[in-house]
């Protein structure tokens, strides 16, 4: 086995693949090829260093590795400091470094990425542009549609679907950018033209995710001081705006819900309206352009700020605040307040609403639209972010009129551990509540049991078509269920 310190050269150049003989990189000794390159990776789960051999026994030769492996003499070892960063160096060299050849907005945030991404995303469209996306709701770009892992994917996979769409002519890419892609160096050398702040909550704390909430907000604030971004949208009402937009000198453009004078964009005259098979908000637009009058088929004040960041944005990028208003109005997001009037007169709403501060967002939003009845159907993620259970069980029991507890994603959980564990945070007072651990049976009971007038919010699993239940991802989509039921009830 061969080993040289190859740090230095990585770190400085990230070593062109294009010099070795490789067909591929790889960082899942699953799907090693002959002639790949083997990227070892350091998980919270699993160690790639533990796989290399694997990888070894598929025909790979070449591994990259931050500390000696146990290999037969024909291979090829390249030990750096940090196997993540070589991995996203060597993607973007592999690829022909997409990102140099597109415009690149990153939005990050607690909460509003995906709605404003893809509210970004739809304008552009209807304005002609070559745009693509990146982010919880996948990966698309002109006709092309497809699913990822994480809301901000692996890098290598980051830079094979850029040069696709620098390939099919893409221009401008909308990126969802977690805090988890930034600490785990996804987005290593990305270069974002604009950097978004939509707001931050703790979440994704624990064994799993983020030490704590420092961490999780300095991982946030990475975006705007490590990735030479050229110009910044922020909320302005957020507590932690100035903190993580602190240190950046470049151009900014401020937005405010609440009608801050000062902020470039801000919003009064919020109007909520509801009209079958549609939850909406409207609110004046305040700002550079003079006030306009804007309309969204979604709910809540939090909608309000995500228009407002697509308004900042596309302003930026030239396009005329009438283009974008008009561009705007009829958008719909898939598991983002999807809605659905059933035949009855109950309306359906599926949102990805899945911690605390999230589903009271959710519910409080709601509420503002008088329903009969406000019924919550939620469960918990099994094996991490433990905390959410109680998060969501508060919240759900104070909120929401009646609950049906059931499973989300419970994995190697048992899905009435989870249950019991959210219900023990329902105390005497407040919201009643049933516990059916199926998912397809606790909203065929939602749907059964409705009435004239009610809303109903599927919490948490949004946009996602599956449920992990042992390990195994199964097919399961809230919105088919919803529909085949208006389909069943109109026969």
């Amino acid at each position: 086995m061969k080993v040289i310190d190859y740090t230095e050269i990585i770190n400085r150049t990230g070593v062109d693949p294009q010099s070795v003989d490789i067909v591929s990189l790889c960082s899942d000794s699953r799907k090693v090829l002959s002639d790949s390159l083997f990227v070892c990776i350091s998980g919270t789960l699993n160690d790639g260093h533990e796989y290399a051999y694997n990888a070894y026994t598929r025909s790979c030769r070449i591994f990259v590795t931050e500390r000696a492996v146990k290999l037969p003499d024909d291979a090829f070892v390249i030990i750096t400091k940090n196997t993540r960063v070589a991995l996203a160096r060597l993607s973007a060299a592999f690829f022909g470094y997409p990102a140099d050849k597109l415009t690149v907005i990153g939005i990050t945030g607690t909460k509003g990425k995906t709605t404003s991404s893809l509210l970004i995303y739809n304008i552009l469209q209807a304005h002609g542009v070559s745009v693509g996306y990146i982010g919880s709701n996948g990966i698309s770009y002109g006709a092309h549609q497809f699913t990822t892992v994480n809301t901000t994917p692996e890098s290598y996979e980051i830079h094979e679907y850029m040069r696709k769409m620098v390939d099919a002519g893409v221009k401008i890419l909308v990126m969802e950018v977690s805090s988890q892609a930034l600490k785990m160096d996804r987005v290593h050398g990305i270069k974002f033209d604009i950097s978004v702040f939509t707001n931050l909550s703790p979440d994704h704390i624990g064994e799993f995710e983020h030490a704590d909430f420092d961490e999780y907000k300095n991982c946030k604030r990475l975006l705007f001081t490590d990735y030479g971004t050229e110009y910044v949208v922020y909320n302005a009402d957020d507590e932690y705006a100035a903190e993580i937009i602190s240190g950046n000198r470049c151009p900014k453009a401020s937005i405010s819900g609440k009608g801050n004078a000062d902020a470039d964009y801000s919003a009064d005259g919020i109007t909520f309206f509801r009209a079958p098979g549609k939850i909406a908000v409207s609110f004046t637009c305040n700002g550079r352009d003079g006030s306009h009058s804007v309309s969204l088929s979604f709910p809540g004040d939090f909608s309000v700020y995500n228009g407002l960041t697509a308004i900042a944005v596309c302003r930026r990028l030239g396009i005329e605040i009438g283009q974008i208003i008009d561009a705007m109005k009829n958008v719909r997001i898939k598991g983002r307040f999807e809605t659905y009037e059933l035949p009855n007169g109950a309306t359906v709403v599926i949102d990805y609403a899945h911690n605390g501060v999230s589903l009271k967002a959710a519910l409080t939003a709601l509420r503002n639209y008088g329903p009969t009845r406000l019924i919550c159907l939620f469960g918990a993620i099994g094996g991490r972010t433990r905390m959410r259970r109680a998060e969501l069980g508060l919240v759900a029991s104070r909120d929401a009129d009646f609950c049906i507890l059931t499973s989300d994603n419970p994995d190697n959980e048992s899905p009435w551990s989870i249950i019991g564990e959210i219900a023990s945070y329902f105390t005497a007072g407040t919201a009643p509540y049933v516990a059916i651990p199926d998912r397809r049976k606790a909203i065929e009971y939602a749907l059964q049991n409705s009435k004239q007038g009610d809303i109903i919010l599927l919490a948490g699993k949004g946009h996602e078509t599956y449920q992990l239940i042992c390990g195994v991802r199964e097919n399961f989509c809230e919105a088919e269920i919803v529909e085949e039921y208006c389909k069943n009830s109109k026969l």
